[in-house]
């Protein structure tokens, strides 16, 4: 099993050498990289025995269906885009693993069909919404999307043509009444795991998030003139606000919230900022708990404007409630992590995957591999091999009660 595991690190090695920026690995949805890894993943699913196919959103699609297997199936995946400068194991372990365990049930004669898909894009780089690729296969998708341009203004129409695909068949992508389960593999990207020294765990829901655009609107004028007490100074508002987001925050359990952006204006060292623009992102798996945060959090921040004279105004981006994951097949991971010796853990996942998306189409769940360090989205990021082992362990058990289920 070890050599198993070795193996899945290795192909994700392999994978991030295929990037568009020579000494990084950077690899946006069918940007010329992308069929490099199609090439790759595409010759190990043919060895496999698989049936292989790209759908119409560009999802690299491999089905297993083992003599006497019926129609049902269990899906398995992750996504094989990236961040810009990321790590090599974000997404592409999922996939990686997802392949290893087809073969364990090929060579272990499992009863029922596996289908793996590596989704094309799950970040959110090279256009403005993330999550493309599951949203057509959990048959969420909107057409409205192909208008989306990148930074080159190529439209999302135009970049799936390109890469000899046609928009008018991603209804196509779309899972059938078949598939009986999605299950994907993903580094937890966050400390949690090696804070307490645990390889894997199983993920009881993706916290729902919320992201706001605050305008904090004072007055400009001198800095040197203008005493301390008459000022309207936007970015001190901001300030205060930004620290009651982190005091809030603190103060809830199992709660976050960033202010990751800042714009000033005029921007000036010797001008008093006029307008601060402030970025907020809430995320927390209760959605009742994340409202009420938000509620006390827009509240401060108008009670800050008026006693500093400044205007305030927010606008809602994104409100995307907590998914949380099935309960028997979390129960089936825990199961699989006892009977292999493991120490159980649940956990929600702070940040989106396509699991959130598919979880409204079939039953869906989630395995954690500890992220050692605490380090994702950064060419830092890695992973133990004693942890792949194990999560291969774990998905194998789990897979066989699954396939005996759906047989």
């Amino acid at each position: 099993m070890r050599e198993r595991a070795q193996k899945i690190i290795d192909t994700c090695r392999q994978i991030a050498a295929m990037t568009e920026e020579p000494g990084r690995i950077t690899r946006r949805f069918l940007t010329p990289p992308v069929r490099e890894v199609h090439a790759l993943l595409s010759e190990r699913m043919r060895a496999l025995g698989m049936e292989v196919r790209v759908d119409g959103v560009g999802n690299l699609r491999g089905v297993w269906r083992p003599e006497g297997a019926g129609a049902r199936r269990i899906v398995l995946g992750s996504h094989i885009d990236t961040v810009p400068d990321a790590g090599a194991f974000d997404g592409v372990l999922g996939v990686a693993m997802a392949l290893e365990l087809v073969e364990m049930a090929h060579e272990m004669a499992q009863p029922a069909a596996m289908e793996v898909i590596a989704f094309s894009e799950e970040e959110g780089v090279r256009f403005s919404g993330p999550l493309l690729s599951s949203r057509a296969v959990a048959g969420r998708w909107d057409p409205a999307l192909l208008e989306q341009t990148d930074e080159d203004g190529v439209t999302l129409a135009e970049a799936i043509r390109a890469f000899g695909l046609e928009p008018t068949k991603i209804a196509q992508a779309a899972l059938d009444e078949d598939a009986a389960a999605f299950v994907e593999f993903h580094i937890e990207q966050g400390p949690v795991l090696e804070a307490e020294g645990l390889k894997v765990a199983a993920v009881t829901a993706i916290v729902g998030q919320s992201r706001l655009d605050v305008e904090f609107a004072g007055e400009a004028n001198h800095a040197g003139t203008t005493p301390m007490r008459l000022r309207r100074d936007a970015m001190t508002a901001a300030a205060e606000w930004a620290l009651a987001v982190e005091d809030a925050a603190r103060a809830e359990d199992g709660m976050v919230a960033t202010v990751g952006r800042v714009q000033v204006s005029p921007g000036a060292t010797n001008v008093i900022p006029g307008v601060a623009r402030v970025s907020l992102d809430a995320r927390h798996a209760d959605d009742a708990t994340r409202e009420s945060v938000l509620d006390s959090l827009t509240k401060r921040a108008r009670a800050i404007g008026e006693r500093r004279g400044v205007h305030v105004r927010w606008e809602t981006l994104m409100d995307l409630p907590a998914v949380p994951m099935e309960e028997r097949l979390t129960a089936y991971l825990l199961d699989a992590m006892e009977a292999e010796g493991l120490q159980t853990k649940v956990m929600p996942s702070g940040a989106g995957h396509d699991a959130m998306v598919m979880a409204a189409r079939v039953p869906t769940a989630m395995l954690f591999l500890r992220s050692p360090g605490g380090v994702s989205h950064n060419p830092a990021e890695t992973v133990r091999e004693e942890d792949v082992e194990a999560a291969l362990r774990v998905g194998y058990k789990f897979l066989e009660r699954l396939a005996a289920e759906i047989r």
